[in-house]
């Protein structure tokens, strides 16, 4: 009898492993392949080698970009030089990516940018919201742009309790945002499980000098957020469903669930144009090539446009799709006046006129 119940014990354990294997490569898209799609008028952006992995634009048409982030997991192509900003003018015909200075006094050698976010004050001070991971911890760090010099003076680095593996953020004032922790654990291997076993731990945080709290819970890994042009809905990403959440913002910044687009891609950054409302995405077509990063099996890159989310049946166009010959692991996508910029994880970064 006992040793019946040991087998009947490895046969359920078995099966539950077989059933968690199969949900995890679901969850990774890791069986789908895409047909190339590619705008006419793209190249690749000169100086951007080692990702590119949040883009964010003012309304003057001034990009930020976020560089040279080391994430858990995915390959750096330059895993000991520390992260960078690149800003593009794309008002020029030909712009171009430049490094932006970083005051003195910041340590820029464990600067490790991910997600990104500017907030425009009455002043018209411009502040850059930064999601830094130094020494694989997660830290917000908050610059003001001067843009006589190209430069950014830090101001202040966050940290707090419920912030412990943020992805992204979307800046609401000089001092407050909203971000997404794509983990409950932040250990490499803890969020590895947590994966595989399908947990719904991930969240979204306000935070503020004054108040700092959880706003929406239950998701795979939160990943992309941002705000609809009118400031009534937050939009959030998240990757291993394959979807993208719209949540309402009320006046005391909590958000309550309005509804979810599923899609066929893992959601990676969200864009908003804010003379449409349309929501740009990068996305990864096959999560299982980000995370194995095969030569012979590149990861994959696709950009999706969003019209009218709000409404009964919203329109999804895929803009871009490349095998990895050209752009790996793409995780953003951003327009500006008929311009589009597409950036990585890890790689480089492209440049299309529409």
């Amino acid at each position: 009898m006992g040793k019946l119940l040991a087998v009947a014990l490895v046969g359920l354990a078995a099966a539950l492993v077989a059933e968690r294997l199969l949900a995890f490569r679901n969850r990774l898209n890791a069986s789908r392949e895409i047909a190339p799609v590619s705008p006419p008028n793209c190249r690749l952006i000169k100086g951007i080698e080692t990702g590119s992995e949040d883009i964010d634009i003012l309304p003057n048409g001034l990009a930020f970009i976020s560089s040279g982030l080391k994430y858990p997991g995915i390959k750096s192509l330059a895993p000991d030089k520390p992260g960078e900003i690149f800003l593009m003018d794309l008002n020029e015909d030909n712009p171009r990516a430049v490094e932006l200075r970083i005051s003195r006094g910041f340590d820029l050698a464990s600067f490790n940018p991910h997600g990104i976010s500017t907030y425009v004050d009455r002043d018209d001070t411009v502040y850059l919201f930064v999601v830094n991971h130094p020494h694989q911890k997660s830290t917000v760090e908050v610059f003001k742009f001067v843009e006589d010099d190209n430069s950014l003076v830090h101001l202040k680095t966050i940290r707090h309790d419920l912030l412990t593996s943020v992805n992204d953020i979307v800046a609401m004032g000089p001092d407050s945002f909203y971000a997404t922790n794509d983990h409950y654990f932040s250990d490499f291997i803890l969020m590895f499980l947590e994966m595989f076993l399908g947990l719904t731990w991930s969240n979204v945080v306000y935070y503020s000098p004054k108040e700092v709290k959880e706003v929406a819970a239950g998701f795979y890994s939160a990943n992309g957020i941002n705000i609809s042009p009118d400031r009534k809905y937050i939009y959030v990403a998240d990757v291993f469903d394959h979807n993208v959440h719209v949540m309402e913002k009320h006046a005391n910044w909590n958000l309550t669930h309005v509804k979810a687009l599923q899609l066929d891609t893992l959601v990676d950054n969200l864009s908003i144009d804010p003379q449409t409302g349309d929501i740009w995405t990068g996305c990864h077509p096959n999560g299982m090539k980000l995370f194995y990063n095969d030569p012979e099996n590149l990861p994959a890159s696709e950009v999706l446009r969003i019209q009218n989310i709000l409404s009964e049946e919203p329109v999804v166009t895929r803009v871009y799709a490349d095998n990895g010959s050209v752009l790996q692991g793409t995780s953003v996508a951003s327009v500006y006046q008929g311009k589009l910029l597409i950036g990585t994880v890890f790689h480089r970064a492209l440049y299309c006129q529409l």
